[in-house]
């Protein structure tokens, strides 16, 4: 509030001084600019642009003068707005069938959705991104929210047997979506990143819950194998890839098969892309206090030389003119006085 009052006070001063200068220079005119006494069209702005940099200098550097410092660290959030990751994994025992990986396919599916996403999170900017884990089988578990820290997600997805925390049943990954709507419903619109990992098995085709606003893109992965399936619970479990693209055409967002490749990063950055923050999104005030800084001192340092050398194009002074006299016979050129 001091560095908006007194750069008020430095703007009505400075303009005091422009309208003084600017009668000054009325008078002179004809000296300064010729008969037409009248500068060049740009520089009749020269008085506002002086008045806009001294008031813009003198903001910024009582702005730095007076914020409060403070350091940061690569682990804080950019900006105010909190960025979101809701992973919905599915803990299934379909999941811990050994039937995935694009070359061995002797990894179990966990395994492999473990990996995907670690690669995943390799490619973002993680640090900036709180996590919230629900797992589903039966129903849907949140099992951490909003968290930091990377190695408790890690925990999880490394082999942890959770499907007995659940009774026995069909895999319902709509509760899944149910629990995540519920947990991103009072959050910011388009600050949450859905990720869904399952193989699709006994996902049912009806009764798809509307997703809050928060969910700005979703990306479901698939894993097991997609051709030949393997016996469980009395039936042939495989990944359902037309069933996980369905589900992932109904959320808007984008299917990728896990078993075969990672996750591209193309399609990582199209997914990130909505709740990334622009750069100029991000600027805070000391910022903002050091741009006002360089433009006041660029133009009153710059502006002088600008005006003696491009302000009028008029130039004082007698021209040197070389007139040749016609020639006149018998005539005799008296260069003396006369005595």
């Amino acid at each position: 509030m001091v560095a908006l009052f007194v750069t008020i006070a430095v703007v009505i001063i400075v303009l005091g001084a422009e309208a003084l200068h600017l009668r000054r220079v009325n008078r002179l005119a004809a000296l300064a600019f010729g008969y037409g006494r009248k500068p060049a069209l740009w520089a009749r702005i020269s008085p506002a642009l002086r008045v806009i940099a001294s008031g813009a200098l003198v903001w910024g550097m009582l702005t730095l003068l007076t914020i409060e410092s403070k350091s940061h660290s690569s682990f804080e959030m950019m900006g105010d707005r909190d960025r979101h990751i809701i992973l919905l994994l599915d803990v299934s025992p379909s999941m811990r069938l050994v039937d995935a990986g694009a070359e061995s396919e002797k990894e179990s599916r966990m395994t492999r959705a473990r990996e995907l996403l670690q690669s995943l999170f390799d490619r973002v900017a993680i640090q900036q991104y709180k996590i919230s884990v629900i797992a589903f089988y039966s129903k849907a578990i949140p099992v951490v929210e909003e968290t930091r820290d990377l190695e408790v997600v890690n925990n999880i997805l490394n082999d942890l047997p959770m499907h007995f925390a659940f009774e026995s049943g069909k895999t319902d990954l709509f509760a899944g979506l149910n629990e995540a709507a519920e947990l991103s419903r009072s959050w910011s619109p388009d600050s949450t990143i859905l990720l869904i990992m399952s193989d699709g098995d006994t996902v049912p085709a009806t009764g798809m819950p509307k997703m809050p606003q928060a969910i700005s893109s979703s990306l479901v992965i698939g894993v097991g194998d997609p051709l030949t399936g393997t016996f469980i619970d009395g039936g042939n479990s495989r990944q359902d890839v037309s069933m996980l693209r369905q589900v992932a055409a109904r959320l808007g967002g984008e299917f990728h098969n896990g078993n075969d490749k990672m996750v591209s990063t193309q399609l990582i950055r199209q997914l990130t892309s909505d709740t990334e923050r622009t750069r100029w999104e991000d600027l805070t005030q000391r910022e903002y206090a050091l741009i006002a800084i360089a433009f006041g001192a660029t133009v009153l340092s710059l502006l002088p030389l600008l005006l003696h050398y491009f302000g009028t194009s008029w130039h004082p002074g007698v021209r040197n003119v070389t007139t040749q006299l016609p020639e006149t016979r018998g005539a005799r050129v008296v260069t003396g006085a006369r005595r």
